[in-house]
Protein backbone atom coordinates (compact mmCIF):
# COMPACT_ATOMS: atom_id res chain seq x y z
CA UNK A 1 0.00 0.00 0.00
CA UNK A 2 1.23 3.44 -0.92
CA UNK A 3 0.68 6.24 1.59
CA UNK A 4 1.47 9.92 1.27
CA UNK A 5 0.49 13.31 -0.07
CA UNK A 6 -0.46 13.68 -3.74
CA UNK A 7 -2.05 16.35 -5.92
CA UNK A 8 -5.82 16.45 -5.59
CA UNK A 9 -6.38 15.96 -9.32
CA UNK A 10 -4.48 12.64 -9.14
CA UNK A 11 -6.40 11.33 -6.09
CA UNK A 12 -9.44 9.69 -7.72
CA UNK A 13 -9.72 6.07 -6.65
CA UNK A 14 -7.49 6.50 -3.60
CA UNK A 15 -8.54 6.37 0.08
CA UNK A 16 -8.64 9.59 2.11
CA UNK A 17 -6.23 9.31 5.03
CA UNK A 18 -7.67 12.06 7.26
CA UNK A 19 -11.08 13.73 7.42
CA UNK A 20 -11.31 17.12 5.74
CA UNK A 21 -14.01 19.69 6.50
CA UNK A 22 -15.66 21.53 3.62
CA UNK A 23 -18.38 24.14 3.42
CA UNK A 24 -21.04 21.49 2.76
CA UNK A 25 -19.79 18.95 5.31
CA UNK A 26 -16.76 16.80 6.04
CA UNK A 27 -15.26 14.21 3.77
CA UNK A 28 -14.44 11.46 6.25
CA UNK A 29 -11.24 9.49 6.45
CA UNK A 30 -11.42 6.12 4.78
CA UNK A 31 -13.59 7.49 1.97
CA UNK A 32 -12.68 6.19 -1.48
CA UNK A 33 -12.38 9.41 -3.41
CA UNK A 34 -14.51 9.84 -6.51
CA UNK A 35 -15.18 12.80 -8.78
CA UNK A 36 -17.81 14.22 -6.44
CA UNK A 37 -15.54 14.17 -3.37
CA UNK A 38 -12.63 15.65 -5.31
CA UNK A 39 -14.85 18.46 -6.53
CA UNK A 40 -15.98 19.25 -3.00
CA UNK A 41 -12.40 19.32 -1.78
CA UNK A 42 -11.33 21.54 -4.66
CA UNK A 43 -14.16 23.96 -3.89
CA UNK A 44 -12.85 24.10 -0.35
CA UNK A 45 -9.46 25.21 -1.59
CA UNK A 46 -7.68 21.86 -1.19
CA UNK A 47 -4.92 21.32 -3.76
CA UNK A 48 -3.09 18.34 -2.26
CA UNK A 49 -4.27 15.55 -0.03
CA UNK A 50 -2.87 12.68 2.05
CA UNK A 51 -4.17 9.36 0.81
CA UNK A 52 -3.64 5.61 0.81
CA UNK A 53 -3.51 3.71 -2.44
CA UNK A 54 -3.92 -0.06 -2.55
CA UNK A 55 -1.45 -2.10 -4.57
CA UNK A 56 -1.73 -5.55 -6.09
CA UNK A 57 -2.03 -8.16 -3.33
CA UNK A 58 -3.38 -5.74 -0.72
CA UNK A 59 -6.47 -6.74 1.27
CA UNK A 60 -8.82 -4.04 2.51
CA UNK A 61 -9.04 -3.34 6.24
CA UNK A 62 -12.64 -4.52 6.73
CA UNK A 63 -12.00 -7.79 4.91
CA UNK A 64 -8.85 -8.42 6.99
CA UNK A 65 -10.68 -7.65 10.23
CA UNK A 66 -13.48 -10.08 9.35
CA UNK A 67 -11.04 -12.86 8.46
CA UNK A 68 -8.99 -12.50 11.66
CA UNK A 69 -12.10 -12.19 13.84
CA UNK A 70 -13.53 -15.35 12.31
CA UNK A 71 -10.20 -17.12 12.91
CA UNK A 72 -10.26 -16.39 16.65
CA UNK A 73 -14.00 -16.71 17.32
CA UNK A 74 -14.83 -19.73 19.45
CA UNK A 75 -18.03 -21.18 20.83
CA UNK A 76 -20.57 -18.79 22.31
CA UNK A 77 -19.25 -15.78 20.38
CA UNK A 78 -20.77 -13.82 17.48
CA UNK A 79 -18.65 -11.79 15.03
CA UNK A 80 -20.25 -8.51 13.99
CA UNK A 81 -19.84 -7.02 10.53
CA UNK A 82 -16.58 -5.14 10.15
CA UNK A 83 -16.50 -1.37 9.77
CA UNK A 84 -13.62 1.11 9.56
CA UNK A 85 -11.18 -1.75 9.91
CA UNK A 86 -12.75 -3.10 13.10
CA UNK A 87 -14.61 -6.34 13.80
CA UNK A 88 -16.08 -6.90 17.27
CA UNK A 89 -16.85 -10.21 18.96
CA UNK A 90 -19.86 -10.44 21.28
CA UNK A 91 -21.04 -12.97 23.86
CA UNK A 92 -24.13 -14.90 22.82
CA UNK A 93 -25.14 -15.74 26.40
CA UNK A 94 -24.28 -14.96 30.03
CA UNK A 95 -21.15 -16.84 30.97
CA UNK A 96 -17.38 -16.81 31.39
CA UNK A 97 -15.01 -15.55 28.70
CA UNK A 98 -12.18 -17.96 27.96
CA UNK A 99 -9.18 -17.46 25.72
CA UNK A 100 -5.69 -18.67 24.90
CA UNK A 101 -3.48 -15.79 26.04
CA UNK A 102 -0.25 -17.19 24.65
CA UNK A 103 -1.73 -17.85 21.22
CA UNK A 104 -3.29 -14.40 21.06
CA UNK A 105 0.03 -12.82 22.01
CA UNK A 106 1.71 -14.73 19.19
CA UNK A 107 -0.95 -13.59 16.74
CA UNK A 108 -0.51 -9.97 17.83
CA UNK A 109 3.20 -10.31 17.04
CA UNK A 110 2.65 -11.33 13.40
CA UNK A 111 2.52 -7.74 12.19
CA UNK A 112 1.76 -4.36 13.86
CA UNK A 113 -1.00 -3.85 11.32
CA UNK A 114 -3.14 -6.53 12.99
CA UNK A 115 -4.23 -5.97 16.59
CA UNK A 116 -6.50 -7.98 18.86
CA UNK A 117 -7.76 -6.77 22.26
CA UNK A 118 -9.80 -8.92 24.63
CA UNK A 119 -11.27 -8.95 28.10
CA UNK A 120 -9.10 -10.61 30.77
CA UNK A 121 -9.39 -14.42 30.88
CA UNK A 122 -12.33 -15.78 32.91
CA UNK A 123 -14.19 -12.49 32.99
CA UNK A 124 -17.88 -12.88 33.76
CA UNK A 125 -19.85 -11.50 30.81
CA UNK A 126 -23.47 -10.85 29.92
CA UNK A 127 -25.17 -11.71 26.65
CA UNK A 128 -24.37 -9.19 23.87
CA UNK A 129 -21.35 -7.89 25.80
CA UNK A 130 -18.21 -7.27 23.72
CA UNK A 131 -15.48 -9.76 24.59
CA UNK A 132 -12.88 -8.89 21.95
CA UNK A 133 -12.17 -6.52 19.08
CA UNK A 134 -9.95 -6.89 16.02
CA UNK A 135 -8.63 -3.59 14.70
CA UNK A 136 -6.60 -3.25 11.51
CA UNK A 137 -4.33 -0.20 11.75
CA UNK A 138 -3.71 0.70 8.03
CA UNK A 139 -6.35 0.82 5.32
CA UNK A 140 -5.04 -2.39 3.81
CA UNK A 141 -2.69 -5.25 4.62
CA UNK A 142 -0.60 -7.30 2.19
CA UNK A 143 -2.13 -10.70 1.42
CA UNK A 144 1.01 -12.51 2.60
CA UNK A 145 0.69 -10.87 6.06
CA UNK A 146 -2.96 -11.95 6.29
CA UNK A 147 -1.98 -15.47 5.25
CA UNK A 148 0.73 -15.62 7.91
CA UNK A 149 -1.73 -14.47 10.57
CA UNK A 150 -4.27 -17.08 9.52
CA UNK A 151 -1.57 -19.76 9.56
CA UNK A 152 -0.59 -18.80 13.12
CA UNK A 153 -4.26 -18.87 14.12
CA UNK A 154 -4.68 -22.32 12.59
CA UNK A 155 -1.62 -23.63 14.40
CA UNK A 156 -2.13 -22.06 17.83
CA UNK A 157 -5.96 -21.88 17.89
CA UNK A 158 -6.24 -18.59 19.83
CA UNK A 159 -9.94 -19.05 20.44
CA UNK A 160 -11.95 -16.38 22.23
CA UNK A 161 -15.03 -18.13 23.56
CA UNK A 162 -17.80 -17.78 26.10
CA UNK A 163 -18.72 -20.76 28.22
CA UNK A 164 -22.38 -20.16 29.11
CA UNK A 165 -23.71 -20.60 32.63
CA UNK A 166 -25.64 -23.81 33.10
CA UNK A 167 -28.74 -24.38 35.19
CA UNK A 168 -27.44 -26.03 38.33
CA UNK A 169 -28.95 -26.84 41.69
CA UNK A 170 -27.24 -25.81 44.90
CA UNK A 171 -27.53 -27.31 48.37
CA UNK A 172 -26.57 -24.80 51.06
CA UNK A 173 -25.45 -25.98 54.50
CA UNK A 174 -25.00 -23.33 57.17
CA UNK A 175 -23.46 -24.03 60.56
CA UNK A 176 -23.96 -22.01 63.71
CA UNK A 177 -22.88 -21.64 67.29
CA UNK A 178 -25.48 -21.47 70.03
CA UNK A 179 -25.22 -17.71 70.39
CA UNK A 180 -25.11 -16.83 66.69
CA UNK A 181 -27.76 -14.28 65.82
CA UNK A 182 -30.47 -15.23 63.36
CA UNK A 183 -29.87 -11.93 61.54
CA UNK A 184 -26.24 -12.89 60.84
CA UNK A 185 -27.23 -16.29 59.50
CA UNK A 186 -29.94 -14.71 57.39
CA UNK A 187 -27.38 -12.33 55.90
CA UNK A 188 -25.10 -15.22 54.93
CA UNK A 189 -27.97 -17.16 53.42
CA UNK A 190 -29.22 -14.16 51.45
CA UNK A 191 -25.76 -13.38 50.05
CA UNK A 192 -25.32 -16.94 48.76
CA UNK A 193 -28.84 -17.27 47.35
CA UNK A 194 -28.47 -13.99 45.46
CA UNK A 195 -25.22 -15.19 43.91
CA UNK A 196 -26.74 -18.51 42.86
CA UNK A 197 -29.85 -17.00 41.29
CA UNK A 198 -27.81 -14.36 39.44
CA UNK A 199 -26.00 -17.23 37.72
CA UNK A 200 -29.27 -18.85 36.69
CA UNK A 201 -29.13 -21.53 39.37
CA UNK A 202 -31.63 -22.66 41.96
CA UNK A 203 -31.35 -23.52 45.63
CA UNK A 204 -32.57 -27.08 46.18
CA UNK A 205 -32.47 -26.78 49.94
CA UNK A 206 -30.99 -24.93 52.89
CA UNK A 207 -29.88 -26.93 55.91
CA UNK A 208 -28.70 -25.54 59.22
CA UNK A 209 -26.80 -27.43 61.89
CA UNK A 210 -24.37 -26.96 64.76
CA UNK A 211 -20.76 -26.11 64.00
CA UNK A 212 -19.79 -29.58 65.10
CA UNK A 213 -18.18 -32.44 63.19
CA UNK A 214 -20.78 -35.07 64.05
CA UNK A 215 -23.79 -32.85 63.35
CA UNK A 216 -22.38 -31.42 60.13
CA UNK A 217 -21.28 -34.83 58.83
CA UNK A 218 -24.75 -36.26 59.45
CA UNK A 219 -26.35 -33.30 57.66
CA UNK A 220 -24.14 -33.98 54.62
CA UNK A 221 -24.98 -37.69 54.62
CA UNK A 222 -28.69 -37.07 54.12
CA UNK A 223 -28.33 -34.44 51.36
CA UNK A 224 -28.20 -36.85 48.39
CA UNK A 225 -27.10 -34.25 45.82
CA UNK A 226 -27.27 -35.05 42.12
CA UNK A 227 -24.11 -35.45 40.02
CA UNK A 228 -24.38 -31.93 38.61
CA UNK A 229 -25.41 -30.35 41.91
CA UNK A 230 -23.16 -28.11 43.99
CA UNK A 231 -22.90 -28.32 47.78
CA UNK A 232 -21.97 -25.12 49.57
CA UNK A 233 -20.72 -25.49 53.15
CA UNK A 234 -20.84 -22.10 54.89
CA UNK A 235 -19.34 -22.48 58.36
CA UNK A 236 -19.90 -19.93 61.07
CA UNK A 237 -16.16 -20.18 61.73
CA UNK A 238 -13.55 -19.90 58.98
CA UNK A 239 -11.69 -23.00 57.75
CA UNK A 240 -8.15 -22.67 59.11
CA UNK A 241 -6.78 -26.20 58.72
CA UNK A 242 -7.51 -29.56 57.07
CA UNK A 243 -8.35 -30.80 60.57
CA UNK A 244 -10.93 -28.06 61.09
CA UNK A 245 -14.65 -28.77 61.45
CA UNK A 246 -15.76 -28.29 57.82
CA UNK A 247 -13.13 -30.45 56.04
CA UNK A 248 -13.24 -33.20 58.68
CA UNK A 249 -17.04 -33.29 58.47
CA UNK A 250 -16.89 -33.67 54.70
CA UNK A 251 -14.48 -36.59 54.99
CA UNK A 252 -16.56 -38.29 57.69
CA UNK A 253 -19.60 -37.99 55.41
CA UNK A 254 -17.72 -39.94 52.74
CA UNK A 255 -16.47 -36.96 50.75
CA UNK A 256 -12.97 -35.82 49.90
CA UNK A 257 -11.07 -32.57 50.36
CA UNK A 258 -9.26 -31.69 47.13
CA UNK A 259 -7.81 -28.30 48.01
CA UNK A 260 -7.81 -25.90 50.95
CA UNK A 261 -6.96 -22.23 50.59
CA UNK A 262 -6.71 -20.01 47.54
CA UNK A 263 -4.35 -17.17 46.52
CA UNK A 264 -7.19 -14.66 46.15
CA UNK A 265 -7.81 -11.94 48.72
CA UNK A 266 -10.49 -11.68 49.99
CA UNK A 267 -11.36 -15.35 49.72
CA UNK A 268 -8.23 -17.09 51.03
CA UNK A 269 -10.05 -19.53 53.30
CA UNK A 270 -11.96 -21.46 50.63
CA UNK A 271 -12.17 -25.25 50.39
CA UNK A 272 -12.71 -27.40 47.32
CA UNK A 273 -13.97 -30.95 47.66
CA UNK A 274 -16.27 -33.70 46.41
CA UNK A 275 -19.23 -35.54 47.86
CA UNK A 276 -19.81 -38.46 45.56
CA UNK A 277 -19.75 -36.90 42.11
CA UNK A 278 -20.94 -33.52 43.36
CA UNK A 279 -18.71 -30.48 43.73
CA UNK A 280 -18.36 -29.17 47.29
CA UNK A 281 -17.22 -25.62 48.06
CA UNK A 282 -16.32 -24.56 51.58
CA UNK A 283 -17.44 -20.93 51.53
CA UNK A 284 -15.10 -18.26 52.99
CA UNK A 285 -16.54 -15.81 55.51
CA UNK A 286 -16.15 -12.85 53.15
CA UNK A 287 -18.96 -14.30 51.02
CA UNK A 288 -21.47 -12.99 53.57
CA UNK A 289 -21.09 -9.64 51.80
CA UNK A 290 -21.93 -8.94 48.13
CA UNK A 291 -18.44 -7.63 47.36
CA UNK A 292 -16.53 -9.68 44.78
CA UNK A 293 -14.18 -12.23 46.33
CA UNK A 294 -12.52 -15.53 45.49
CA UNK A 295 -15.73 -17.48 46.13
CA UNK A 296 -17.35 -15.63 43.20
CA UNK A 297 -14.58 -16.74 40.87
CA UNK A 298 -14.93 -20.37 41.89
CA UNK A 299 -18.74 -20.41 41.83
CA UNK A 300 -18.86 -18.75 38.41
CA UNK A 301 -16.49 -21.32 36.93
CA UNK A 302 -18.54 -24.10 38.47
CA UNK A 303 -21.73 -22.78 36.87
CA UNK A 304 -19.95 -22.44 33.54
CA UNK A 305 -18.85 -26.07 33.69
CA UNK A 306 -15.17 -25.13 33.61
CA UNK A 307 -12.55 -27.36 35.29
CA UNK A 308 -12.06 -26.83 39.02
CA UNK A 309 -9.23 -28.45 40.95
CA UNK A 310 -6.29 -27.50 43.11
CA UNK A 311 -4.16 -26.43 40.15
CA UNK A 312 -6.91 -24.19 38.81
CA UNK A 313 -7.41 -22.52 42.19
CA UNK A 314 -3.67 -22.08 42.69
CA UNK A 315 -3.50 -20.35 39.31
CA UNK A 316 -5.88 -17.60 40.41
CA UNK A 317 -3.23 -15.72 42.36
CA UNK A 318 -2.06 -13.46 39.53
CA UNK A 319 -4.76 -10.79 39.49
CA UNK A 320 -6.20 -12.21 42.70
CA UNK A 321 -5.58 -9.18 44.92
CA UNK A 322 -9.18 -7.96 45.10
CA UNK A 323 -9.12 -6.45 48.59
CA UNK A 324 -7.27 -3.71 50.39
CA UNK A 325 -3.68 -3.51 51.54
CA UNK A 326 -2.33 -1.22 54.25
CA UNK A 327 -0.28 0.98 51.91
CA UNK A 328 -3.20 2.33 49.90
CA UNK A 329 -6.88 3.25 50.30
CA UNK A 330 -9.62 0.64 50.19
CA UNK A 331 -10.97 0.69 46.61
CA UNK A 332 -14.04 -1.46 47.17
CA UNK A 333 -15.35 0.85 49.85
CA UNK A 334 -14.39 3.96 47.84
CA UNK A 335 -16.82 2.79 45.20
CA UNK A 336 -19.65 3.08 47.68
CA UNK A 337 -18.94 6.77 48.35
CA UNK A 338 -20.02 9.69 46.24
CA UNK A 339 -17.23 11.85 44.89
CA UNK A 340 -18.12 14.58 47.35
CA UNK A 341 -18.33 12.32 50.39
CA UNK A 342 -15.61 12.43 53.02
CA UNK A 343 -13.88 9.03 53.23
CA UNK A 344 -14.67 7.10 56.38
CA UNK A 345 -12.95 3.82 55.78
CA UNK A 346 -9.74 3.13 57.72
CA UNK A 347 -9.76 0.68 60.59
CA UNK A 348 -7.40 1.82 63.34
CA UNK A 349 -6.03 0.02 66.39
CA UNK A 350 -6.09 1.68 69.81
CA UNK A 351 -3.86 -0.01 72.39
CA UNK A 352 -4.68 0.99 75.96
CA UNK A 353 -1.40 1.13 77.93
CA UNK A 354 -2.08 3.75 80.60
CA UNK A 355 -3.08 1.64 83.59
CA UNK A 356 -1.32 1.60 86.96
CA UNK A 357 -1.17 -2.23 87.25
CA UNK A 358 -2.06 -2.02 90.96
CA UNK A 359 -2.53 -5.79 91.30
CA UNK A 360 1.16 -6.28 90.47
CA UNK A 361 2.29 -4.52 93.64
CA UNK A 362 5.50 -2.60 93.15
CA UNK A 363 6.12 -4.02 89.67
CA UNK A 364 5.06 -2.22 86.48
CA UNK A 365 3.72 -5.05 84.38
CA UNK A 366 3.80 -3.38 80.95
CA UNK A 367 7.59 -3.06 81.11
CA UNK A 368 8.21 -6.45 82.72
CA UNK A 369 10.19 -8.64 80.37
CA UNK A 370 8.62 -11.68 78.74
CA UNK A 371 10.91 -13.79 76.55
CA UNK A 372 13.35 -10.93 76.22
CA UNK A 373 11.10 -7.97 75.52
CA UNK A 374 8.69 -5.72 77.43
CA UNK A 375 5.17 -7.07 77.80
CA UNK A 376 3.62 -3.99 76.16
CA UNK A 377 5.41 -4.67 72.87
CA UNK A 378 3.46 -7.87 72.24
CA UNK A 379 0.06 -6.19 71.78
CA UNK A 380 1.54 -3.26 69.90
CA UNK A 381 3.54 -5.45 67.53
CA UNK A 382 0.43 -7.57 66.87
CA UNK A 383 -1.45 -4.40 65.96
CA UNK A 384 1.36 -3.29 63.63
CA UNK A 385 1.46 -6.71 61.95
CA UNK A 386 -2.26 -6.47 61.22
CA UNK A 387 -4.06 -4.41 58.59
CA UNK A 388 -5.11 -1.82 61.17
CA UNK A 389 -3.77 1.69 60.57
CA UNK A 390 -2.95 3.90 62.33
CA UNK A 391 -1.86 2.18 65.53
CA UNK A 392 -2.44 4.49 68.50
CA UNK A 393 -0.99 3.72 71.92
CA UNK A 394 -2.50 5.51 74.91
CA UNK A 395 0.01 6.03 77.73
CA UNK A 396 -0.49 7.26 81.28
CA UNK A 397 1.17 5.66 84.32
CA UNK A 398 4.98 5.67 83.92
CA UNK A 399 4.52 6.88 80.37
CA UNK A 400 8.24 7.55 79.84
CA UNK A 401 9.01 3.87 80.35
CA UNK A 402 6.27 2.78 77.93
CA UNK A 403 7.48 5.27 75.34
CA UNK A 404 11.03 3.97 75.70
CA UNK A 405 9.83 0.39 75.27
CA UNK A 406 8.12 1.35 71.99
CA UNK A 407 10.67 3.89 70.77
CA UNK A 408 11.50 2.11 67.50
CA UNK A 409 7.92 1.25 66.50
CA UNK A 410 5.79 3.18 64.01
CA UNK A 411 2.96 4.11 66.37
CA UNK A 412 1.18 7.27 67.47
CA UNK A 413 1.64 7.84 71.19
CA UNK A 414 -1.13 9.70 73.02
CA UNK A 415 -0.73 10.62 76.67
CA UNK A 416 -3.77 10.41 78.97
CA UNK A 417 -3.11 12.76 81.86
CA UNK A 418 -6.37 11.64 83.51
CA UNK A 419 -5.42 7.96 83.70
CA UNK A 420 -5.94 8.01 87.50
CA UNK A 421 -9.69 8.32 86.80
CA UNK A 422 -9.89 4.90 85.22
CA UNK A 423 -9.99 2.97 81.96
CA UNK A 424 -12.73 5.09 80.40
CA UNK A 425 -10.39 8.10 80.21
CA UNK A 426 -7.87 6.13 78.18
CA UNK A 427 -10.61 4.90 75.88
CA UNK A 428 -11.73 8.50 75.32
CA UNK A 429 -8.15 9.68 74.67
CA UNK A 430 -7.66 6.96 72.07
CA UNK A 431 -10.95 7.69 70.27
CA UNK A 432 -10.21 11.42 70.30
CA UNK A 433 -6.92 10.75 68.52
CA UNK A 434 -8.64 9.10 65.54
CA UNK A 435 -8.99 11.07 62.33
CA UNK A 436 -12.21 11.80 60.49
CA UNK A 437 -11.34 9.12 57.93
CA UNK A 438 -11.52 6.36 60.53
CA UNK A 439 -14.44 4.00 60.01
CA UNK A 440 -13.74 1.70 62.97
CA UNK A 441 -11.26 1.03 65.74
CA UNK A 442 -10.01 -2.22 67.28
CA UNK A 443 -9.69 -1.56 71.02
CA UNK A 444 -6.79 -3.63 72.37
CA UNK A 445 -5.48 -4.09 75.90
CA UNK A 446 -1.72 -3.80 76.36
CA UNK A 447 -1.58 -6.66 78.88
CA UNK A 448 -2.82 -9.39 76.47
CA UNK A 449 0.42 -10.67 74.91
CA UNK A 450 -1.02 -13.69 73.08
CA UNK A 451 -3.54 -11.83 70.92
CA UNK A 452 -2.25 -12.22 67.37
CA UNK A 453 -2.43 -10.03 64.29
CA UNK A 454 -4.56 -12.75 62.69
CA UNK A 455 -7.28 -12.17 65.27
CA UNK A 456 -7.21 -8.43 64.61
CA UNK A 457 -7.45 -9.07 60.86
CA UNK A 458 -10.35 -11.48 61.36
CA UNK A 459 -12.26 -8.72 63.13
CA UNK A 460 -11.44 -6.25 60.35
CA UNK A 461 -12.56 -8.70 57.64
CA UNK A 462 -15.83 -9.28 59.48
CA UNK A 463 -16.38 -5.53 59.75
CA UNK A 464 -15.72 -5.01 56.04
CA UNK A 465 -18.25 -7.72 55.22
CA UNK A 466 -20.97 -5.99 57.22
CA UNK A 467 -22.32 -2.54 57.89
CA UNK A 468 -20.41 0.47 59.18
CA UNK A 469 -22.37 0.27 62.44
CA UNK A 470 -21.11 -3.20 63.29
CA UNK A 471 -19.40 -4.23 66.53
CA UNK A 472 -17.15 -7.29 66.04
CA UNK A 473 -16.32 -9.45 69.07
CA UNK A 474 -14.02 -12.51 69.06
CA UNK A 475 -15.37 -15.71 70.63
CA UNK A 476 -14.00 -19.06 71.74
CA UNK A 477 -16.15 -21.83 73.21
CA UNK A 478 -19.11 -19.47 72.78
CA UNK A 479 -17.53 -16.93 75.18
CA UNK A 480 -16.66 -13.37 74.23
CA UNK A 481 -13.18 -11.96 74.63
CA UNK A 482 -10.90 -9.11 73.55
CA UNK A 483 -10.04 -7.13 71.47
CA UNK A 484 -13.30 -5.63 70.23
CA UNK A 485 -13.81 -3.69 67.00
CA UNK A 486 -16.24 -0.75 67.19
CA UNK A 487 -17.68 0.96 64.12
CA UNK A 488 -17.39 4.76 63.98
CA UNK A 489 -21.09 5.14 64.77
CA UNK A 490 -20.32 4.17 68.37
CA UNK A 491 -17.41 6.56 68.95
CA UNK A 492 -19.61 9.16 70.61
CA UNK A 493 -20.90 6.59 73.09
CA UNK A 494 -17.39 5.34 73.79
CA UNK A 495 -16.23 8.87 74.58
CA UNK A 496 -19.12 9.30 77.02
CA UNK A 497 -18.22 6.33 79.28
CA UNK A 498 -17.21 7.34 82.79
CA UNK A 499 -15.18 5.75 85.57
CA UNK A 500 -12.87 2.75 85.69
CA UNK A 501 -14.80 0.69 83.18
CA UNK A 502 -14.56 -0.24 79.55
CA UNK A 503 -17.25 -0.57 76.88
CA UNK A 504 -18.41 -4.09 77.66
CA UNK A 505 -21.83 -2.90 78.88
CA UNK A 506 -22.53 -1.35 75.48
CA UNK A 507 -22.49 -4.79 73.87
CA UNK A 508 -25.77 -5.55 75.60
CA UNK A 509 -27.24 -2.17 74.74
CA UNK A 510 -26.41 -2.65 71.05
CA UNK A 511 -26.94 -6.40 70.92
CA UNK A 512 -28.46 -6.33 67.44
CA UNK A 513 -25.28 -4.71 66.06
CA UNK A 514 -22.86 -7.22 67.57
CA UNK A 515 -21.25 -9.78 65.27
CA UNK A 516 -19.48 -12.63 67.00
CA UNK A 517 -16.34 -13.75 65.20
CA UNK A 518 -15.32 -17.27 66.16
CA UNK A 519 -11.55 -17.46 66.57
CA UNK A 520 -11.37 -20.42 68.95
CA UNK A 521 -8.18 -19.18 70.59
CA UNK A 522 -7.85 -18.85 74.39
CA UNK A 523 -5.59 -15.84 73.87
CA UNK A 524 -8.66 -13.61 73.72
CA UNK A 525 -9.20 -14.25 77.46
CA UNK A 526 -5.60 -14.19 78.70
CA UNK A 527 -4.47 -10.96 80.34
CA UNK A 528 -1.60 -10.41 82.77
CA UNK A 529 -3.00 -8.85 85.95
CA UNK A 530 -0.94 -10.49 88.67
CA UNK A 531 2.61 -11.61 89.40
CA UNK A 532 1.46 -15.23 89.29
CA UNK A 533 -0.05 -14.78 85.84
CA UNK A 534 3.19 -13.30 84.60
CA UNK A 535 5.28 -16.10 86.06
CA UNK A 536 3.03 -18.74 84.46
CA UNK A 537 3.61 -17.10 81.08
CA UNK A 538 7.36 -17.06 81.64
CA UNK A 539 7.37 -20.80 82.39
CA UNK A 540 5.52 -21.86 79.26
Amino acid sequence: MKFGTIALEAAEGTILAHSVRTADGAVKKGTRLGAEEIARLATGGVSSIMVAELEDGDVGEDHVASRIASAIAGDGVRVADAFTGRANLFAQADGIATLNSGALNELNLVDPAITIATLPPFTRVAARQMVATVKIIPFAVPQDVVARAEAVAERTRPRVAVQPFQERRVHLVLTRFVHDKDSVLEKRKRAVVERVTSLGGSVAGIQMCAHDVADLAETLRVLSPGPDDIVLMFGTSAILDRRDVVPVSLEQAGGTVEHLGMPVDPGNLLMLGRLGSSLVIGVPSCASAPKVNGFDWVLERAFAGLPLNGSVVAGMGVGGLLGEIATRPQPRRHAQLSSSAAPNENVAAVVLAAGRSTRMGDRFKLCEELAGKPLVRYSVEAALASRARPVIVVTGHRSDEVRAALDDLDVTLVHNSDYHDGLSTSLKAGIDALGAECGAAVIMLADMPDVSSEIVDRLITSFESGDDGTVCVPTADSKRGNPVLWGARFFTRLRAIKGDTGARHLLGEYASDVVEVAVDEPSIFLDVDTKDALERLRKR
